[in-house]
């Protein structure tokens, strides 16, 4: 290998490395972000309250297009990510209402 190849190896290694540590973060974040919407579930559940609040989900939803605008990140990515995210909350939600 050249040594053009070989630094590109590294780089390239390195990358990984610090998408793999990303990955965990955002996994380990994820678990904490459902903890407490389990919690809040549960809350709602016991005091009979709807599993969505759709002026919630709006106000989430322009906060985090324009958090995403901050952090240099594509809007729709970040609506399509907490679109998934409340739609397993509701999930979830509407399974403690049972």
């Amino acid at each position: 290998m050249t040594d053009a190849v070989t630094r590109a190896a590294e780089v390239l290694k390195d990358h990984r490395e610090s998408i793999d540590r990303l990955d965990a973060i955002l996994v380990y974040t994820l678990a904490e972000r459902f903890k407490r919407t389990q919690a809040v579930g549960r809350l709602k559940a016991e005091h009979d309250l709807p599993p969505s609040d759709p002026h919630r989900e709006a106000r989430q939803m322009a906060r985090l297009e324009a958090l995403s605008q901050e952090a240099d990140l594509e809007p729709e990515l970040a609506k399509k990510f907490l679109t998934f995210i409340i739609s397993e909350v509701i999930r979830h939600h509407e399974k403690l209402q049972k």
